[in-house]
């Protein structure tokens, strides 16, 4: 580990002595995308992402090949987030009992949030609460930057993962227009079922300042009734099996604390009942293992090249 350090310190080093002036931009530019993000909380959407992406590219002179690489992955994920938000106005059927139902058979009568609540939650915001959250706003910040990472590594694995991410989108946008599912807080809401339930999230917001949280969640949310399968819980765990299947388990098994920790928390924040995380392991199976399949069929009829 002292090796590689010393290894990019020293290359960090040299790009300094040669180009001065373009490794501060370099810098700079990447200080900017990080304390753009960092600071507008609230717009960590895949259009938002396409323009720092597209942007840290050129500046490092790698546009083109970023441009060939993202914009496809991007502008698919933009495209599944505009269709996510127009799913409610196809089908105005919107589903309540059944994911509230199936939880609380587990529960044994009470919801699995509500236990988590009695737990956790004591009226005011606590450190646990902002890592949950935080890790909720990070929808689509982590697949880019593992899209980068796999890229840059493991060339061969990212058009597999950019279609498992792709196949498993428009999949769950398919659910979300047959099967519009409320999540918890709206049930509650509208009094689906009693007892104690806070939606912690709008406490979280207002913590950090923002009082309007209904307009930060319709950026976040766009629909409101797109919550099964939970692509909270979806994305995480397809991001820890690529991850795993790149590096290696010996080197990558924390990376199941990820989606582990987003699905204890979308349940315990009240964004998400623990049916909508079941349907969501379900389809980054099926997800997964068609792509898989896909790309080994297309490689096995994909004629060798013939020698002259």
């Amino acid at each position: 580990m002292n090796a590689k350090i010393k290894s990019i310190a020293r290359a960090i080093e040299r790009q300094y002595t040669q180009r001065p002036a373009l490794f501060v931009l370099r810098a700079c530019v990447l200080a900017l995308a990080i304390a753009f993000l960092l600071l507008k909380r609230s717009i960590w959407t895949p259009d938002t992402l396409l323009v720092i992406v597209v942007i840290v590219g050129f500046v490092f002179g790698q546009g083109k090949a970023f441009l060939i690489r993202f914009a496809p992955f991007l502008g698919l994920l933009i495209v599944y987030d505009s269709f996510r938000s127009i799913a409610d106005d196809l089908n105005h059927h919107v589903n309540y009992q059944p994911m509230i139902a199936f939880d609380q058979f587990l529960g044994g009568g009470i919801l699995p949030t509500q236990y988590l609540q009695a737990w956790w939650w004591h009226g005011s915001v606590q450190w646990y609460d902002f890592y949950f959250y935080f890790l909720y706003t990070i929808h689509f910040l982590v697949p880019v930057i593992v899209a980068l990472i796999l890229w840059r590594y493991r060339p061969k694995l990212y058009w597999p993962y950019v279609w498992s991410f792709v196949v498993l989108s428009f999949m769950a946008f398919i659910t979300y227009v047959a099967f519009p599912a409320a999540p918890p807080w709206l049930a509650h809401q509208l009094g689906y079922f009693g007892g104690d339930f806070t939606r912690i999230s709008s406490d979280v917001w207002a913590a950090m300042g923002v009082q309007n949280f209904s307009e930060v969640y319709s950026k976040l949310s766009p629909n409101a009734v797109a919550a099964v399968p939970s692509l909270h819980s979806a994305y995480p765990l397809l991001v820890a099996i690529f991850l795993i299947e790149a590096f290696g388990w010996r080197r990558m098994w924390w990376m199941l604390a990820y989606p582990i920790s987003m699905w204890i928390g979308v349940v315990y924040l009240g964004e998400h009942y623990i049916f909508d995380i079941v349907a969501a392991v379900l389809y980054v199976a099926v997800a997964y293992i068609g792509v898989r399949l896909g790309f080994r069929w297309y490689r096995k009829r994909k004629p060798l090249p013939t020698k002259v």
